[in-house]
């Protein structure tokens, strides 16, 4: 029985190209479809969302909230609402609106107050709505604020430079973040489409690190992978790798310290975002007092060299 290849996860089948597997921003190039509105889970969506989208849904969810309760009020009669009266139908209306937000945040300046048992009991049932709600939007803000995550920076490409006799791909990243990150590990794959008994599938291998983990990211960490006889990179030019449509996939694994929690980061390189015959510089110095300064800004930072070539 023949072995099956090795696949993280990402399917082997070739149907047609794609602009790569993992985004920049570190999520997988993947749509989904078909979900239904049960599939979707709100404080998950809420955690996850930008914050643009985040804040945007807040306000278009307070406004809608208040419109719906100033219709109903407007529909019942302004006039049950002391202070509320005015010389259009708009301003009555805008009224309403007001005093829908005044009671649904209970701030509850004085100047409308409602009138009779209905409305009323319609204003209660708008400041209890408002206070759950404003509860749960603020579960959201806790939960947005508090949760960790691995504030990576990767270099915008990767190298392929000297390593002892031969050479080695490298691409380095730096913390961030204001936490630290202990007891890191990287795993790094290669990506190819190759051709298996006639048709196209991708293929995917693993890269061997000079060094997988490291217990402190105080600094930059350049991972490293030689390019020896035993490496899937082994004898292979920019315009081969061009050819595979190769990919590197990064997952790197630490524990933010501040919560004690474990966090993760990803990111890809395509065969054009490589490049061949450079060297990494510093992006970190040290003062006269001893003291080291880094410089996360500089962790692309590279230098040709003319000596090596694709």
């Amino acid at each position: 029985m023949k072995k099956p290849n090795f696949d993280p996860g990402l399917t082997q089948q070739y149907s047609a190209e794609i602009s790569r597997v993992i985004r920049r921003d570190g999520q997988f190039n993947v749509r989904r479809h078909g979900t239904t509105w049960q599939d979707i889970h709100p404080y998950l969506y809420f955690l996850n969302a930008p914050w643009y989208n985040f804040f945007g849904f807040m306000v278009a969810g307070f406004i809608a909230v208040n419109f719906i309760f100033a219709l109903t009020y407007y529909l019942i009669g302004v006039q049950n609402l002391q202070g509320a009266e005015a010389a259009t139908e708009f301003r009555r209306f805008l009224n309403a609106f007001f005093f829908s937000a005044q009671t649904l945040t209970t701030v509850g300046y004085g100047t409308i107050a409602p009138r009779g048992v209905l409305v009323n009991l319609l204003a209660s049932f708008e400041a209890m709505m408002g206070l759950m709600g404003f509860a749960v939007v603020t579960g959201f803000l806790v939960g947005r604020v508090s949760r960790p995550t691995a504030r990576i920076g990767f270099s915008d490409t990767m190298i392929v430079a000297p390593y002892q006799d031969a050479t080695s791909l490298q691409f380095r990243l730096v913390n961030r973040g204001v936490s630290n990150l202990m007891e890191l590990d990287a795993s790094v794959m290669l990506m190819t489409v190759v051709t298996t008994d006639g048709r196209l599938e991708r293929k995917f291998e693993r890269l061997e690190l000079e060094r997988d983990s490291v217990l402190f990211l105080a600094l930059t960490w350049t991972i490293v992978h030689a390019i020896d006889a035993n490496s899937p990179l082994f004898g292979k030019s920019a315009a081969d790798l061009k050819r595979l449509k190769a990919e590197v996939l990064i997952l790197i694994k630490g524990t933010d310290d501040m919560f004690s929690q474990v966090v993760h980061a990803r990111y890809s390189y395509r065969y054009d975002e490589i490049v061949w015959g450079a060297k990494f510089t510093p992006a970190f110095e040290i003062d006269e007092k001893g003291t080291m300064h880094l410089d996360v800004d500089k962790v692309s930072d590279h230098v040709k060299l003319p000596s090596l070539g694709p």
